[in-house]
């Protein structure tokens, strides 16, 4: 397609990547209350994987013609392992144990792409041989990431169906992304790799989309909070953690405290601990200027 490698199916998703793009930029330009940024990055990201992706290698490069496989495994790298990010920030979804962290995955990524599929081509010369090298045992760990995952998801207590959702969605989104390395040794089959590969992303688009509507479904709860907010700032505070507002998992951990549910309750609705969901609410009083949740309820409560 236009002369270059891309497929017809690869670009056709590379517009639908930047159309989200610049709807989550100008629908986050335009919230006071909560940001989009890490949803920006990770979008962005996926609108990378798709040019280098579907570009690349791209035959008159002048560089080394090795140079552009390694620009476009790190950039999948890098979109997988923030993936992975995003769920665990932005869901506190936490299913990795002490040695297999995110950052644990981020260096063995790093040695993955340098060790065995930089030097197994710089000794072979051969692309198909390093990506056998490189592929096999990324898939081996990416595999065993999903099933702790699923494994974690599956044990989860008294969820909501908005959460159960959710988890649901972010388990099939981290199984297509997991996918990369074993369709990638398959073989540069453009219309198989990049629709399961945007089909995660396009899956924690969803997530986003079905948590707004449950914002919206429950804006009057938060009604008193988002004018507290909007009466300081015309005040012209200068508070930093006024202005940044709270953030979209504090807004789900406050619709939860007006609900009057204990901070564990809280913590098995969300999957998450109660140090966590503590962590969340003393973050909440104090961008509302509270001592405590007693407080926080008789000033925003339902009156």
């Amino acid at each position: 397609m236009f002369g270059t490698s891309i497929h017809w199916t690869t670009f056709f998703l590379l517009l639908i990547d930047i159309f989200l793009l610049i709807i989550a930029f100008i629908k986050s330009s335009k919230l006071k209350h909560s940001n989009l940024n890490s949803y920006l990055i990770l979008s962005g990201l996926f609108v990378l994987y798709n040019l280098t992706g579907g570009f690349l290698p791209f035959k008159e490069f002048s560089g080394p013609f090795i140079l552009q496989y390694l620009i476009t495994y790190s950039v999948a790298l890098t979109t997988g392992v923030y993936l992975y990010y995003y769920i665990y920030k932005e869901y506190d979804i936490q299913v990795l144990g002490q040695h297999l962290t995110i950052k644990n995955i981020a260096i063995s990524s790093v040695f993955f792409l340098l060790g065995l599929f930089l030097i197994p081509y710089l000794i072979t010369n051969s692309i198909d041989i390093s990506r056998a090298f490189f592929t096999i045992p990324v898939s081996a760990v990416t595999l065993y990431f999903v099933f702790s995952f699923y494994n974690r998801i599956s044990k989860q207590k008294n969820p909501n169906s908005f959460v159960l959702r959710r988890n649901r969605l972010s388990v099939i989104s981290v199984g297509c992304m997991s996918l990369l390395p074993l369709l990638t040794l398959i073989g540069d089959y453009q219309w198989l790799t990049f629709p399961i590969i945007n089909l995660s992303f396009f899956l924690i688009t969803a997530i986003e989309i079905d948590r707004y509507i449950y914002f919206l479904e429950n804006r009057t709860k938060m009604n008193e909070v988002f004018n507290y907010y909007k009466n300081t700032n015309q005040e012209g505070s200068h508070s930093t953690l006024i202005n940044n507002g709270l953030t979209i998992r504090e807004i789900e951990i406050a619709l939860s405290i007006f609900d009057n549910k204990t901070y564990k309750e809280i913590g098995e609705e969300y999957f998450i601990a109660k140090n966590t969901v503590s962590k969340h609410a003393s973050n909440i009083f104090k961008k509302t200027n509270v001592k405590n949740r007693l407080q926080f309820l008789k000033k925003f409560g339902k009156r």
